[in-house]
């Protein structure tokens, strides 16, 4: 029974969540938020949905770009360099995200009848960004089912695996991880020199996937 809504960015992640439970996911929902990089992911994020026959759609938070403060809203010269252990790298939270985005979905997968909504956050993205961390998760999925009548709850699988584990899975699946989006930067190839770039190379090696996206010199 398909009783899922998936948030999909279109990267590694939730790209891989999206073929590995596609047979529970009744709709997929990208956000467009201004970030530097979605008009990168989110085709990818379609382009998926279309191979696997699961309906998709892009709702607009563009208020975000316009009031929030975080390098991932601010243009690809303000994305710092350097790994997610770097102290710099916070400046790329942009504040409480999944929780706006997480309480759209649950209204849209109330309004559509579906009990769950699926999140792709892992456990490497545990240091940098608070609104991934299992506690969160535990928080709001409590939250959402106590708000709405349908007694939604959050569905986080890979909350405490690497992306490395994420990468591993979806070689199993099949998947070519050319066809999905990293980088924060958001240029025509990825920099290879931002956190996200950097986790992406280490988790494709890791997992023994070669690695044929483009980066930058």
């Amino acid at each position: 029974m398909k009783n899922a809504l998936l948030i999909l960015s279109g990267g590694m992640d939730s790209v891989t969540l999206l073929y590995d439970r596609a047979t529970e996911i009744a709709l997929a929902v990208s956000f467009d938020y201004g970030s530097n990089h979605n008009h990168k992911e989110i085709p990818f994020a379609k382009f998926h949905c279309e191979k696997l026959g699961i309906p998709h759609i892009t709702i607009p938070l563009k208020f975000m770009q316009e009031y929030f403060s975080s390098s991932l809203l601010s243009g690809a010269d303000a994305i710092p360099e350097g790994s997610y252990a770097s102290e710099n790298m916070k400046s790329t939270v942009v504040p409480f995200r999944n929780g706006i985005m997480l309480s759209v979905a649950a209204g849209l997968a109330e309004s559509k009848g579906l009990t769950k909504v699926m999140m792709a956050n892992h456990f490497g993205d545990h240091e940098v960004y608070p609104d991934c961390r299992k506690s969160f998760v535990d928080h709001m999925s409590n939250a959402i089912a106590a708000g709405t009548y349908a007694g939604i709850i959050i569905d986080a699988p890979y909350t405490e695996i690497s992306k490395a584990d994420i990468a591993r899975r979806g070689k199993t699946l099949g998947i070519d991880y050319s066809e999905t989006w990293s980088c924060y930067k958001g240029e025509e190839i990825h920099c290879g020199k931002c956190a996200t770039c950097i986790e992406r190379k280490a988790a494709l090696a890791e997992a023994g996937i070669t690695d044929t996206t483009k980066y930058g010199a």
